[in-house]
């Protein structure tokens, strides 16, 4: 087994085994909203979609990026989420793909259009490995393998200090990656994977030629934690609560609204985290840990549970007399009071 796919199977092992790495300091319950005892409106005709990277899709949700790898396991997860995307008609994200640019055998795990056929599915590179090698070449096979209508480019710097086998020359990157914006035939999303996006962040993406970010905010899951795991050090317990959170990280985007889309993830848990989070900024919710269990068992397993997101956004939905989905984004009449992120 590759290092790289032994890796995803310790980060693994690390969400299933270790109940510290779920941090649960999203503040999402700092958020009050407005409850309508008279929400005129007919709950079964409730319009949750949105569009998203030109498609029509049927709820702010998406599967967030997981895993990947040259291993059966890794394999059956992704198909299982694929085809739960493709069932409930939300996009989903893939796992890191360098494993399989340096590793041919763990081309299978991404091999998933098959099973999504209609929805959006974003490929997804590091972009610190600009720094490595990766160019224009690599961001194309990522997403020519994966038939993808995006590229995630993540950005993760405290998870690649903690890593032993971490990359940390993120010296210049901006530059790197307005190439690699204005050559690249999809849009390219830049995320973080826990720790959140300053409005520094945003400037220089949009500087860059970034339309898209989703700020993948503290409060859910630690890859600080996950990697303190397998360093020597204590660093990664030190540093597990860094960062902002999604919250905060809206805050930090609403100067931003007009000129790009946001994904809002970290630390969402239901469906009246999602639509708090569209309502401070979020044009979508990304979703992955609580997906992880479900889809190690199956791919009805998954559907269940993001249709129970679907009940739960829906009936927030219905709740503050809200007919179309699309008119709760940055609507702020919905909020009672905020404690925090102000």
């Amino acid at each position: 087994m590759s290092q790289i796919t032994q890796r995803k199977q310790d980060h693994i092992d690390a969400v299933l085994n270790d109940p510290q790495v779920e941090r649960q300091q999203s503040e999402f319950d700092s958020i009050r909203l407005v409850h309508r005892a008279l929400p005129e409106l007919d709950f079964n005709t409730l319009d949750t979609s949105i569009e998203f990277l030109d498609r029509r899709i049927a709820l702010p949700f998406m599967i967030a990026s997981m895993t990947g790898g040259a291993a059966d396991n890794l394999q059956q997860i992704n198909r299982h989420l694929a085809e739960a995307a493709e069932a409930c008609q939300v996009p989903m994200a893939v796992g890191s793909q360098r494993t399989m640019i340096l590793d041919s055998s763990a081309q299978k795990s991404f091999d998933i259009r098959r099973y999504a056929p209609s929805v959006p599915l974003i490929a997804n590179l590091g972009a610190v490995q600009l720094n490595y090698g990766f160019d224009l070449d690599e961001a194309r096979r990522a997403v020519d393998f994966l038939q993808a209508d995006a590229l995630y480019l993540h950005l993760n710097p405290l998870q690649e200090r903690i890593q032993p086998e971490g990359d940390t020359n993120f010296a210049g990157l901006a530059e790197k990656i307005h190439r690699l914006t204005s050559e690249l035939e999809v849009p390219v999303i830049l995320k973080e994977v826990g720790c959140g996006l300053s409005a520094a962040d945003i400037e220089l993406g949009l500087q860059a030629g970034i339309t898209h970010f989703d700020v993948a905010g503290r409060g859910g899951t630690s890859w600080s934690r996950i990697e303190a795991h397998r360093a020597d050090n204590n660093l990664g317990l030190l540093f597990q609560d860094w960062g902002l959170t999604t919250l905060e990280s809206l805050q930090q985007a609403r100067d931003y609204q007009s000129q790009a889309t946001f994904i809002a993830s970290g630390g969402i848990r239901n469906g009246l985290d999602m639509i708090k989070a569209v309502i401070m900024g979020g044009r979508l919710c990304g979703v992955a840990a609580p997906l992880l269990a479900p889809a190690m068992d199956s791919t009805h397993s998954v559907i269940t549970l993001i249709d129970q997101f679907k009940q739960e956004f829906a009936t927030a939905q219905f709740l503050l007399g809200i007919g179309q989905a699309d008119a709760l984004h940055l609507n702020h009449s919905l909020v009672l009071s905020q404690n925090t992120a102000r």
